[in-house]
């Protein structure tokens, strides 16, 4: 079916949707990787073995906890963040610049998944165009304020 993602693909599609993602590894049940995007071939495997080490340290963690383990991952490390989800099939993990949106991040994990697993592909809305308007010069951007009052002087 034209159009349906691969797992080869899926890493790249995330990166492709987020601004703020770096790199990816997708990863099948069995934990092997299935596909990355933003690291080198010969890295893709240390990448894949340490998200298959978070979700195994997360599953270790929470093992007595009612409900089971959890779908999502979100962790600190210097000069990013990792988030991470995963379903009973695929597990993708993404490492995101420091001040990106977390509920965003894993919202296009989710949807990325989801789309991986048959669901519907994602759509990415585009910006309507103002008539007439062309596109913005340098020293026109320079010149406006993105407050103009305080380019005002007082008088």
């Amino acid at each position: 079916m034209a159009g349906t993602l691969t797992p080869e693909r899926t890493a790249e599609r995330l990166c492709e949707l987020s601004a703020d993602a770096r790199a990816a590894v997708l990863l099948d049940a069995a934990g092997s990787p299935a596909g990355a995007h933003g690291v080198l071939e010969e890295d893709s495997g240390e990448f894949a073995e340490l998200a298959r080490e978070l979700f195994d340290a997360v599953d270790r963690a929470h093992r007595d906890i009612p409900g089971g383990p959890p779908e999502q991952v979100e962790a600190q490390v210097e000069g990013g963040t990792l988030y991470a989800s995963r379903t009973p099939r695929w597990t993708l993990v993404v490492v995101g610049r420091r001040a990106a949106l977390s509920s965003l991040m894993l919202m296009d994990l989710r949807a990325v998944l989801g789309e991986l697993e048959g669901g519907p592909p994602i759509r990415r809305s585009t910006a309507a165009e103002e008539p007439g308007a062309g596109p913005a010069t340098e020293e026109e951007a320079a010149s406006e304020s993105p407050v103009p009052e305080l380019g005002r002087e007082a008088g």
